[in-house]
């Protein structure tokens, strides 16, 4: 009952904000949204971690969108300088179309703001804004790309898709509704520990291999298969064995940070490990569940909240 009331919520505040009927490019996926928040924290305790990282996740998505199938190189610059300055007085710059997202994103901060100060965490948004503008900015790199039709080497461009997968942003932001993380733990994860990393590889890799042959269709000739297959002259085949044991590597490097933790609690260490495993179910079978969510992540919603077990 307590999630369907969250989800309730968010639900709302999603119809009020109303971007999707502003941007249609953008996806509607605040329901899917919510089923990942559930997946890195289900406990009673994390009701309002839940709906804040709901929330990032599906703006994050309609920035997504924006970068990745509407904006122009010119109009990405802009944007991107904007979140780089983090100021309203910076959206007369912007095109008319990107004007209510860039003030619904500095008023979702605010009240993150408003909220996390009442505990003396205020210090919690500055590491999530910080995380933002990263993003942002390699989202920039690959939409140049892709216009230009660069085509990097695979080391630069896992470099730059690393941060793309959106996981080092939401990782941070999943952490500001834990009343117990201190500051000295978002600078650890700031720093981008060997756990956060394979958390980064997982996401990045697993998504490259089940959105290759959709990218593929739509022109995008800037992916992880595609450019490993070119600087190595491997098949398709044999690239994906390859970017698998990456991936499998990965997950070794995130047991042992699990088994035998050293420079965070286990807290922190726990959320990671959650957003890994939400990578098998939303990726299973090479399918893009969150794009797909009707075929892939709709039973599990309607498991959750529509038809639980019955005590």
């Amino acid at each position: 009952m307590l999630h369907k009331q969250e989800l309730y919520e968010v639900s709302r505040w999603w119809k009020e904000l109303d971007l999707v009927t502003i941007l249609p490019y953008a996806r509607d996926r605040v329901v899917e949204c919510f089923f990942w928040a559930m997946g890195v924290y289900h406990e009673p305790q994390y009701s309002v971690a839940r709906i804040i990282l709901t929330k990032t996740i599906a703006m994050t998505s309609i920035i997504d969108d924006t970068y990745d199938a509407y904006g122009t190189v010119e109009e990405l610059e802009v944007f991107t300088e904007a979140i780089q300055r983090w100021d309203i007085s910076e959206i007369d710059r912007l095109p008319e179309y990107m004007k209510p997202l860039y003030s619904a994103l500095l008023n979702l901060y605010k009240q993150f703001d408003e909220e996390l100060s009442k505990e003396g965490r205020s210090y919690a948004v500055y590491y999530a804004t910080e995380a933002l503008k990263e993003l942002v900015k390699t989202y920039y790199v690959e939409a140049k790309w892709f216009i230009e039709g660069y085509l990097p080497p695979f080391s630069e461009y896992m470099k730059n898709a690393l941060i793309t997968c959106t996981y080092c942003y939401l990782t941070t932001t999943s952490l500001l509704g834990i009343k117990s993380v201190t500051k000295e733990e978002f600078e650890w994860l700031s720093k981008k520990p060997k756990m956060l990393v394979a958390s980064l590889v997982i996401c990045r890799l697993i998504d490259d291999i089940a959105t290759y042959e959709v990218e593929k269709e739509r022109g995008q000739i800037a992916t992880g298969i595609e450019l490993y297959m070119k600087d190595n002259g491997m098949t398709k085949e044999e690239t994906t064995d390859k970017l698998l044991e990456m991936v499998s590597n990965a997950w070794k490097d995130s047991n042992e940070e699990c088994l035998r933790p050293t420079s965070s609690s286990k807290e922190i260490l726990l959320r990671i490990l959650n957003f890994e495993r939400l990578i098998d179910i939303v990726y299973k079978d090479n399918e893009d569940g969150y794009t797909q969510a009707q075929k892939v992540l709709k039973p599990h919603i309607i498991s959750l909240f529509i038809d639980p077990i019955k005590v």
